[in-house]
Protein backbone atom coordinates (compact mmCIF):
# COMPACT_ATOMS: atom_id res chain seq x y z
CA UNK A 1 0.00 0.00 0.00
CA UNK A 2 1.06 3.57 -0.32
CA UNK A 3 2.91 5.32 2.50
CA UNK A 4 -0.20 7.21 3.58
CA UNK A 5 -2.97 4.96 4.86
CA UNK A 6 -6.25 5.43 3.04
CA UNK A 7 -9.46 6.06 4.88
CA UNK A 8 -11.82 3.12 5.12
CA UNK A 9 -14.16 4.88 2.70
CA UNK A 10 -11.45 5.56 0.11
CA UNK A 11 -10.23 1.97 0.34
CA UNK A 12 -13.76 0.68 -0.21
CA UNK A 13 -14.21 3.06 -3.14
CA UNK A 14 -10.99 1.81 -4.75
CA UNK A 15 -12.08 -1.79 -4.19
CA UNK A 16 -15.40 -1.05 -5.87
CA UNK A 17 -13.57 0.51 -8.82
CA UNK A 18 -11.35 -2.56 -9.20
CA UNK A 19 -14.38 -4.84 -8.98
CA UNK A 20 -16.20 -2.84 -11.64
CA UNK A 21 -13.17 -2.95 -13.94
CA UNK A 22 -12.94 -6.72 -13.50
CA UNK A 23 -16.65 -7.25 -14.07
CA UNK A 24 -16.60 -5.06 -17.17
CA UNK A 25 -13.48 -6.85 -18.40
CA UNK A 26 -11.63 -3.53 -18.54
CA UNK A 27 -8.43 -5.02 -17.08
CA UNK A 28 -5.78 -6.25 -19.46
CA UNK A 29 -4.36 -9.68 -18.72
CA UNK A 30 -0.96 -8.06 -18.12
CA UNK A 31 -2.47 -5.88 -15.35
CA UNK A 32 -4.73 -8.50 -13.79
CA UNK A 33 -2.22 -9.75 -11.23
CA UNK A 34 -1.48 -6.24 -9.97
CA UNK A 35 -5.19 -5.42 -9.66
CA UNK A 36 -5.83 -8.60 -7.68
CA UNK A 37 -2.83 -7.90 -5.41
CA UNK A 38 -4.05 -4.36 -4.78
CA UNK A 39 -7.56 -5.60 -4.03
CA UNK A 40 -6.12 -8.10 -1.52
CA UNK A 41 -4.15 -5.31 0.20
CA UNK A 42 -7.24 -3.15 0.44
CA UNK A 43 -9.34 -6.01 1.79
CA UNK A 44 -6.73 -6.73 4.49
CA UNK A 45 -6.64 -3.03 5.39
CA UNK A 46 -10.44 -2.79 5.63
CA UNK A 47 -10.70 -5.94 7.73
CA UNK A 48 -8.05 -4.67 10.13
CA UNK A 49 -9.74 -1.28 10.35
CA UNK A 50 -13.08 -2.91 11.16
CA UNK A 51 -11.45 -5.16 13.79
CA UNK A 52 -9.78 -2.15 15.37
CA UNK A 53 -12.99 -0.13 15.53
CA UNK A 54 -14.88 -3.12 16.96
CA UNK A 55 -12.27 -3.59 19.69
CA UNK A 56 -12.40 0.12 20.55
CA UNK A 57 -16.18 0.18 20.79
CA UNK A 58 -16.24 -3.09 22.75
CA UNK A 59 -13.84 -1.56 25.27
CA UNK A 60 -16.05 1.49 25.62
CA UNK A 61 -19.06 -0.64 26.50
CA UNK A 62 -17.08 -2.95 28.80
CA UNK A 63 -16.01 -0.07 31.05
Amino acid sequence: MSKKKPTYESAMKELQEILTQLQDQQVRVDDLSEKVKRAAELIRYCREKLRSVKEETDQLFDE
